[in-house]
Order: structure tokens, then sequence, then C-alpha cells
């Protein structure tokens, strides 16, 4: 037996001089200090700083600490892309309190679900939204602090709360003595599932994993000193995937926008010289069948950052064809957003644009501080084969993992199993290592005892030049068990037939994997934008 003993364990301790929790909150105090005069935020005529940005937090901070607000109480926000809610992601953490971003999106039952499951204390609201938070505020037991965000640029709706947001801060002082956490492991925000099913689930976020996917997304996309970033992703999806954060660890540039529009977006990349945003696949659409004159006049670079669903070759070509550069990245709301990134290799660059296209689509690698990522069966956690054709689960593990879902110990617990954290979605592993999705693991289609992935059948109709937008489920077939349904929204102007559809899809991929039906229209979807498949379904077997 060794008796040796670790010089490195005597003498070393931890102490306020060599050690503090890692926290997002270090990045606004930075920027405010090294670069006070450098614009922060921009919101139509409005322009602040910094140094201005960095004390309306504290005010913030310093308010609701005044109004009995603190660590372990939840402050609600409901708010489109404004200066508030970002000021809000660190004003709220900076008085030990949990930031809940309301998607938008929802109704006021499911709003009403929240804001009880959260207990929340505090309800920011933008002037926009305060019908539907009315009728949610009457579903619930308590009421909380209302304040209303009353926002110059916007007409409509009416304030409901008890003060506006500028009064609510002006309570505070700007040079308030904000705390770290004591923990990095402290909850910091709290994000509910947009599941099509049943109640949302609660999926709380630590100042540790906050702070490294911010990180992660800076060293992944290369963002460089002071990006200039619009906000055309929700900052509700994940904390904006942790790019408010990001944001001001690069002292960087927020340039908000209320609503995703194409003239919008394309306006404030001209005018503002935007060179980042992220988007989610219909976004990139939308800008790619957008008129060529709103797209011209743009003369510098910009990186488009996507994910949400994979997004189909045909339209990662289209923005690559306008100029944009894109980064398709993966996660989900239980990894703080893009947890896996496709990395690009230089050596790419000499393929087709098709190819490059191809590539791009894939889901990719782990990120810099995803510390594990496999394909692996469901039952055994046993790796696939990396050839690029058998199918598993998607586990993840690290310090971009959830810390759990908020008063359910036993769905938290389930989704750890055997130390990974079960994605749900099914995908290949690649000879060089990149995982590409195949499909969720409710959506796949088994026709004849043949797997059909409904995202490769996508692939095929979003190549189509009449196809604006595509789905494709399983229905049930007496003969093949299933069979392939498509559901298919056509650009404006375009005139094709079901059975051209499926003569396309004939001509691009084998036989038994083009759709047998096509049916036209608009798609469902979820408050966060994805396309409702269960409603799908229903529609193709009813």
């Amino acid at each position: 037996m060794s008796t040796h003993s670790n010089p490195y364990q005597f003498g070393l301790d931890k102490n306020t001089a060599n050690f503090s929790a890692l926290s997002p909150l270090t990045f606004i105090e930075r920027a405010a200090t090294v670069f006070p005069n450098h614009t922060a935020v921009v919101h139509q005529q409005t322009r602040r700083t910094w140094s201005e940005t960095y004390s309306r937090c504290r005010q913030l901070a310093s308010a609701l600490a005044k109004n009995g607000i603190g660590e372990g109480d939840t402050v609600a926000v409901m708010s489109p892309n404004l200066p508030e809610i970002f000021e809000a992601h660190f004003g709220v953490p900076m008085c030990g309190a949990v930031l809940n971003a309301l998607n938008i999106r929802l109704d006021a039952e499911a709003l009403a679900f929240i804001l009880q499951h959260a207990e929340a204390k505090v309800v920011i609201v933008d002037r926009e939204f305060s019908e539907v938070i009315s009728k949610a505020l009457k579903m619930i037991q308590h009421r909380p602090l209302v304040i209303d965000i009353d926002d110059p640029y916007y007409e409509g709706g009416e304030l409901i709360g008890s003060t506006d947001y500028e009064n609510f801060i002006a309570q505070g002082d700007a040079e308030y003595n904000w705390q770290m956490p004591e923990d990095e492991w402290d909850a910091i925000t709290l994000n509910y599932t947009s599941g099509t099913t049943g109640n949302p689930k609660g999926v709380v976020y630590h100042h540790r994993g906050a702070y490294l996917n911010a990180m992660s997304n800076i060293v992944s996309w290369n963002m460089g000193q002071h990006p200039v970033y619009l906000w055309t992703l929700p900052m509700f999806h994940c904390n904006g995937w942790c790019f408010p954060w990001s944001i001001a660890a690069s002292a960087g540039v927020s340039v908000c926008l209320r609503h995703v529009r194409a003239d919008d977006i394309y306006d404030a990349i001209k005018n503002e010289k935007v060179n980042h945003f992220c988007g989610a696949p219909i976004v990139l659409n939308m800008l790619n069948n957008a008129p060529e004159e709103m797209k011209a006049g743009i003369n510098h670079s910009v990186k488009v950052m996507t994910a949400g669903a994979a997004p189909p070759a045909a339209v990662i070509q289209g923005m690559e064809a306008m100029g944009f550069t894109v980064t398709h990245v993966y996660g989900l709301t239980e990894t703080y957003g893009p947890s896996v990134v496709c990395e690009w290799h230089e050596e790419w660059n000499d393929r087709s644009d098709e190819e490059i296209a191809k590539l791009k689509s894939r889901q990719g690698v782990r990120a810099p501080m995803l510390d594990g990522l496999m394909v692996a069966h469901p039952d055994t956690l046993e790796p696939v084969p990396q050839d690029g054709k058998t199918m598993g689960e998607i586990f993840m593990r690290g310090n971009l993992v959830m810390k759990g879902y908020l008063k359910n110990p036993s769905t938290t617990e389930e989704s750890f199993a055997g130390g990974w954290f079960h994605s749900g979605d099914l995908a290949v592993w690649h000879a060089d290592g990149y995982i590409e999705i195949k499909d969720r693991s409710k959506d796949i289609i088994i026709s004849g005892g043949e797997n059909i992935s409904s995202i490769e059948v996508e692939d095929v109709l979003y190549r189509n030049g009449s196809v604006m937008e595509a789905a494709v489920v399983a229905k049930d077939d007496e003969k093949w068990g299933e069979v392939p349904c498509a559901f298919v929204t056509l650009k404006d102007g375009a005139d094709v037939s079901e059975q051209e559809i499926i003569d396309f899809c004939r001509e691009n991929m084998a036989n038994f994997k083009a759709p047998k039906k096509v049916v036209f229209g608009p798609l469902p979807k979820t408050s966060t934008g994805k396309i409702q498949k269960f409603v799908l379904r229903e529609k193709a077997n009813g």
C-alpha cells in the first residue's frame, strides 16, 4: 500500500484571491469598465452605451431587491426583443432572483400554468401582450407585481401594471452593490419547453452553464470583439441561446427587433452593418424568398447561425449564394441551446455548392464547452458504429446540460439515466465524428420494415423550386404498415400538382421513400415556430 502523500493537496486551498464562481454577470461589468462608451444596445432611435446599460441593470436589480425580490424568487418577462428583456438577463440574477423569459406566442392558459408553476413574484410585460397576460393573471391564485414596458416606438395594447419599467428602475440605485452567486450551481434562469402535448416542463439553468455556453458561442462562431448582433432569435428561446451574455463578453452591439420580418432584417443589416444573427430555418427560408430588390445593397460579410430543426440543404445553399456564411448548430432547451456545432474544415471549400450545403446541414460535433456527445442505443447506451447508416439516439453530458426540471424529480432522473442526457433525437454517426439527425424518435416512418427519415424526404421536397415549406409524417397503410405523407406549402404563384411532387421525389431518392400522398396548404406550428407534426399525423390518418 502506497504511503505517498500528494504535495498538491496541502496549503493550496481555494480562497477569494484565487477562486470565484463562474457567472456571466462578470461580462457586463467588464464591458462597462473597459468599453464604457461603446454602443451596447440599439432600438430604433434609442442608443445606449455599455456604461449606461450596466447602470440600468444595477438599477433594475436594486429596485427588485427593494421590493423584496431575492434568492429563489422568479421574475417573469413577457417581451419581444427589446432593451428591457436584454437588461433583465443581468439585472434579475444580480439580485439573486431567477429570470423566466416567457414565450410571447403562448396562449393565456399555457402562460397561467407557467406563472403558477414558477411562482412568479414579478411579471414585466410589454404593452403588445397586455391582453393575453391579463387573461393569464386571472387564472392564477397569486397576484405578482406587474410592471409595464411602455415602448415609445409601439402603439397599441394597454398598461396593466402598477408602474412602468422606467419608473420602476428609477427607484433603484445605479451604484447598487450586486452580488455574485454564492455557488455557480445556483439557478440563473428558468425556460419552459414548448411541448406539443401536455404541460411544458421548466428547465433550470445554472450560472456556470450560462457562462460556459456564452463563451462556447464566441469560440465556435469566431465572433471576435464588438460583433454587431441582430436580435432575430427570440430571447425567450433558451435565453436567446445565451447570446445576451455572449454579446456582453465580446462588448458587442445588440440591435433590437420587435418583429421578425424580411424587410426589417435586411434594413437593419444594411443600416446598422449587422454582421451576426441567428434564426431558425423558417427565418432563413423567408429571407431566401424575399424580393431581389430587398436583398440588394449588402456590401459586408454576415454570419448566420441556424438551429431549431435540420435546415434543408437547399435553404443553406440559397443563403450562401447571397453571400451569407451559415453555421449550423444543434441543441435543446435542456442543453442551453447550441451544444453541438457543424465545425467547418478548409479542405471542404473545394467541394461543389451542393456538397457544401449538404455537409453544413449535418448537426456536427460537440461545441467547445460540451464534455460528451454520442449516438447510442437508447436502452443499452452502447455507441452505434460511425458508419453514417446505423441509427441511434443522441446523448450529451457535461456543463452545458441543465440542472434539471423544476419540481419534477422523476422526469429529471429519467432524462439523466445512465449518466447521460437523453435527447429523444435519432441520428447517424459519420466516420469523421459528425452526427446527423434523421428524426425525432416519434417521427421516424417504418414502411415495410424499412426506416424512412422524414427529414430526408423533406430535404428533397425543399429542392423543388415550387415548395416554400414541407413536412412529412407517417400515414397508416394496410400493405406497408406506414407510408410517407407530405404536407406542402407552395411559393406564391407556384402551380404544381400532387403527382408532379411525387414524381420529383422519385427522381431524387429511392422510390419507397417518396411520399404516397401530398396535401397542399399552410402548416400548423407550435408557439416557437416548429411544425406540429402530431397535428399532421392526425390529419394524415383522420
